[in-house]
């Protein structure tokens, strides 16, 4: 982790090639070294962050009216921080009553706030201040400062369920890992009216861009493992199955064992696991097929490499399988010098420092927070074994030296709907997440997707591939929007990439001219917006026979388009 004062450093460098993030924060205590620690650490997450800063204490006054500075701003994304002090002073003065409602008073303010604004609000919660009026016994009564911050915290959590523009940056968390005594310095806070600490201040801001950069779809997606001393103690080509060091019992098998816990609950959030070994295959899967105390097994993988080539070969060879950037990949390896070697030959991938104890392995990892995410849906628990089937589709493509004869051979066939109420989660999720295969890369909520359904003036559609070999579930969307009595405007449109050269282009165009001759639409215009990631599809609407219009727009006859061929069925 930089210092602060590295942080600052950053602030000066030259960072007019980065993508801009438009972003406010507003507080009630002094915030310039936050903003300074915020703008610092997107230098380092490749990002340009254009700050507006509140004055000091205007929190209510910047959201509650129509023409303040932060409403003219036009932020992409608001970070709230109200302190624990503040609120501590507000809870000292009131009745008794007024206390008991504190929770709830200002509840109600953060449901006010994100209906006044179509931005983003990252709220920061409440570190907890123990003012043993009651000790202990806070914990049973109503009016108790203890008792209103846990509860706000509580129920904020439920309240950013409910509301689709609210994220909350658990900087209780943070206090919780570090201490108190380390993120408030009381002669500062006195001096200053700064709550946070220069020690906590690079911490506070890597969690909250650690939202931005998921929210903006950069995110990790892939964890890469090795396995001899990494995922088990000891070498199992040297010791044996039965000599690893894996289980419940005393001794460092058990710091294995909950290692392996953690990386099973990644991979059933979503998180794609792959494994990269030099090893000889048949021994590096023996313990996930035969060892009583493994947590993790063979179905879990999507990905296994295990021969005696270079670890860099193996994971760009699992990067072309997966077809996902290696920025979106995290490397864990024990051996120093593999890590160094991954790190110069592959410069994007994510290969943290493991420390040399495996007993210290989890909570440092805990403290990187490596795969924040900004969605979640349950359709997650599946990727792996969408990848586990594109593996062997990819083994039954190689038997074939006709494409076309290998697509008509899957018996490929495509659900095409609107926006439901069961497939907005992930048609949101969807929307945050892609990156490569998206022409415009426009980020929507569920709360937005569900005001577009309802827009009489836009067309939505979903699309889901399935063939022989499994499901694919949802893999398209489009947004088309009216523009005026004969033209629609293709808003969105982004695939996952795991379907590519299947010809679900083709069918999806399809699907759009017929949808827009349906609307009495006689043209389709297409806009490329270039980005880091999405330059696969530069080249997007000139394919499918787009006319250019200049500016990065093209654009489609209806009348005279012919439907263009592909071997996908209407489920």
């Amino acid at each position: 982790m930089k210092t602060f004062q590295e942080l600052k450093r950053n602030c000066r460098k030259d960072v007019s090639a980065l993508p801009t993030v438009k972003v406010a924060l507003v507080g009630d205590t002094a915030t310039q070294l936050l903003s300074t620690a915020i703008i610092g650490t997107g230098v380092d997450r490749g990002l340009r962050i254009d700050l507006f800063e509140a004055e000091y204490n205007q929190v209510e006054q910047q959201f509650l009216d129509p023409g303040s500075d932060l409403h003219a701003f036009g932020p992409e994304l608001i970070i709230v921080f109200q302190s624990t002090h503040k609120w501590a002073e507000k809870h000292a003065l009131g009745t008794n009553e007024q206390k008991t409602a504190l929770a709830d008073e200002r509840l109600d303010f953060v449901r006010t706030i994100c209906s006044l604004t179509p931005a983003k609000v990252i709220y920061l919660n409440y570190p907890e201040i123990d003012d043993t009026i009651f000790g202990s016994y806070a914990n049973r009564v109503a009016l108790s400062f203890t008792w209103q911050v846990r509860k706000f915290n509580y129920e904020l959590m439920r309240l950013s369920q409910e509301i689709p523009n609210l994220f909350v940056c658990d900087l209780a968390a943070l206090q919780n890992k570090f201490g108190r005594d380390m993120f408030f310095d009381a002669s500062i806070y006195t001096g200053t009216e700064m709550i946070l600490s220069l020690d906590s201040l690079p911490f506070v801001s890597a969690r909250i861009l650690d939202i931005i950069c998921a929210l903006k779809g950069k995110f990790k997606k892939c964890l890469i493992l090795d396995l001899d001393n990494t995922v088990w103690g000891g070498v199992v080509g040297d010791d044996g199955l039965e000599g690893i060091q894996l289980g419940h019992g005393l001794g460092i098998g058990k710091a294995f064992t909950e290692f392996q816990m953690w990386v099973k609950k990644l991979k059933d959030r979503g998180i794609i696991l792959c494994i990269c070994s030099k090893n000889d295959e048949d021994k590096a899967k023996e313990p996930f097929e035969k060892h009583p105390d493994m947590v993790l097994r063979i179905k879990d993988i999507a990905v296994f490499m295990a021969n005696w080539e270079t670890k860099v070969d193996n994971i760009r060879s699992i990067q072309q399988i997966l077809n996902i950037g290696f920025d979106s990949m995290v490397f864990l390896d024990d051996n120093p010098f593999e890590r160094n070697i991954v790190r110069e030959h592959i410069p994007d991938i994510t290969v943290p420092e493991l420390p040399d104890d495996p007993a210290e392995y989890l909570e440092y990892l805990y403290s990187l927070n490596l795969f924040e995410t900004a969605s979640y849906s349950s359709t997650d628990k599946d990727r792996t074994q969408q990848y586990q089937v594109e593996a062997k589709r990819s083994s039954y493509a190689k038997t074939f030296q006709d494409e076309a004869a290998f697509l008509k051979s899957l018996d490929m066939v495509s659900s095409v709907e609107g926006f439901t109420a069961f497939n907005t989660p992930r048609v949101a999720q969807l929307s945050q997440r892609s990156n490569q295969f998206n022409l415009r890369t426009v980020r929507y909520t569920e709360g937005e997707i569900e005001a577009l359904s309802k827009n009489p003036d836009v067309i939505p559609l979903t699309f889901t591939l399935e063939d022989k070999f499994g499901d694919n579930g949802l893999i398209c969307v489009i947004i088309m929007k009216r523009m005026d009595a004969e033209s629609l405007f293709v808003d969105t449109w982004f695939m996952s990439c795991r379907v590519l050269k299947r010809g679900m282009e083709n069918f999806t165009l399809n699907t759009m001219v017929a949808k827009a001759r349906e609307k009495g639409c006689r043209r389709i215009v297409g806009e490329y917006l270039p980005t880091l990631k999405n330059g696969m599809v530069k080249d997007h609407y000139d394919r499918l026979g787009f006319t250019v219009l200049g500016g990065g727009r093209y654009e489609l006859d209806t009348e005279t388009y012919q439907e263009k061929e592909c071997f996908i069925k209407t489920k």
